[in-house]
């Protein structure tokens, strides 16, 4: 039986600002603490868009490395590891790429929405029509059967998805798997059997979900089940094969509440964040400095909070009462904009404090952070490796 296993990762883009926190690594630092979790430096997907300038990838990836740390991602709870350091990454890329059609790859929606965004550099290569299936085999490798992903991102799961269907119809097709399967179902008991039989048939003819989610339940009832035969089922449930890659689920995450200091989405290529760990003077100033309702000229001017950004950080830093203050403040004219914003940053303030007490630690000692990295990378590898021996026997590549 497979175990639950969370895998995530992130493309180095050096230092991470608060809309990363809001929106990935706070749920991270959750998760980290309900299933054994995996989060990776995704350093060859940065290769697809910046393959003709690699230089900066290893730096990047050292700073939000220390701001993952920062943010409370504890190594002794999750495991680190940098994508390039797990080299049968690629090899499976490889292996998956020998049955992968053409048009999967092309139908992926990001392929041609981030060929527009990107319109200035040529992606009219293998690595970025090939981005996804990369994506898969990370998720793969792992068996990991939980991905933690937002909506848009949702089709790269089902992807994935499908291609571990796919190879475990092709692959998992052992000699007399049929006979095989037919006998371990008998070892579920006279009642347990026919229960998993009408299961099976209501998955695979009317495609009921819930029919293949009570068939493995009832495996999981049944502790006396070799491993084998656990597998066997699996695939004969799903009318595949043997199951040798593990089709994982979406874990959907909300988008991030955090807006950049226009109103917009905080993103670097808006020019509009603050880092995780940016000193409290450039913090103070930004906040002074962003621009607040326009019909607001004169302190005198009543205003509305609807239309100013800083009301939009109020909503993620401020409680009820400050809320409240702010409405009736701002629309009477009984509070100016920069008193509006202090409550702002002392919230923004209060929440960094702990993550630059924990990075400094990491900035004294920079060979701390490069030792969870190869811990983390050595026991991915372990993990890797074990998928990779039966991915290679189904192929007929062990040659032993």
């Amino acid at each position: 039986m497979y175990a639950e296993r969370v895998l995530s990762g992130m493309r180095p883009t050096g230092s991470l600002h608060l809309g990363h926190y809001h929106g990935v690594l706070k749920n991270w630092v959750k998760l980290q603490h309900e299933y054994p979790c995996l989060f990776f430096v995704a350093d060859w997907h940065a290769l697809t868009t910046s393959y003709d300038d690699p230089r900066g990838i290893e730096k990047a990836a050292w700073e939000m490395v220390i701001d993952w740390l920062a943010a409370g991602v504890d190594p002794t709870k999750a495991t680190l590891f940098v994508q390039s350091q797990v080299i049968e990454h690629a090899e499976l890329h490889l292996l998956l790429s020998m049955m992968t059609p053409l048009g999967w790859l092309e139908r992926v929606p990001t392929y041609k929405d981030q060929q527009q965004k990107l319109s200035t550099k040529d992606l009219s290569t293998y690595g970025f029509l090939g981005y996804p299936l990369l994506m898969s085999s990370d998720i793969l490798i792992y068996r990991a059967d939980k991905v933690p992903v937002g909506e848009d991102q949702v089709p790269h799961v089902e992807f994935t998805r499908e291609l571990a269907r796919r190879f475990n119809h092709m692959y998992g097709r052992e000699p007399g798997f049929e006979d095989k399967a037919k006998e371990a179902v008998k070892k579920l008991g006279s009642k347990n059997a026919r229960s998993f039989e009408h299961f099976r048939k209501r998955f695979q003819q009317e495609g009921d979900a819930g029919a293949i989610e009570r068939a493995k339940a009832l495996l999981d009832e049944t502790p006396s089940l070799l491993l084998e035969d656990r597998e066997r089922l699996l695939g004969y449930v799903e009318g595949t094969g043997k199951m040798i890659l593990v089709e994982p689920g979406a874990l959907l995450t909300e988008a991030s509440k955090m807006p950049g200091l226009d109103g917009q989405k905080m993103s670097k290529s808006y020019n509009n964040t603050i880092t995780l760990r940016e000193d409290e003077a450039s913090v103070v100033q930004k906040i002074r400095r962003m621009p607040t309702d326009p019909a607001r000229v004169k302190r005198t001017d009543p205003g509305n909070p609807e239309k100013c950004p800083v009301w939009q950080l109020h909503e993620v830093y401020s409680d009820e009462p400050c809320k409240a203050w702010v409405q009736q403040g701002c629309r009477s004219a009984g509070i100016g904009c920069l008193e509006c914003k202090q409550p702002v940053i002392d919230g923004i303030l209060r929440e960094q404090a702990p993550m630059r007490e924990r990075a400094q630690t990491y900035l004294d000692n920079p060979g701390l952070v490069k030792d969870i990295i190869a811990d983390g990378s050595a026991k991915a590898r372990t993990l890797a490796q074990e998928t990779m021996r039966d991915v290679r026997e189904v192929m007929g590549l062990s040659y032993r």
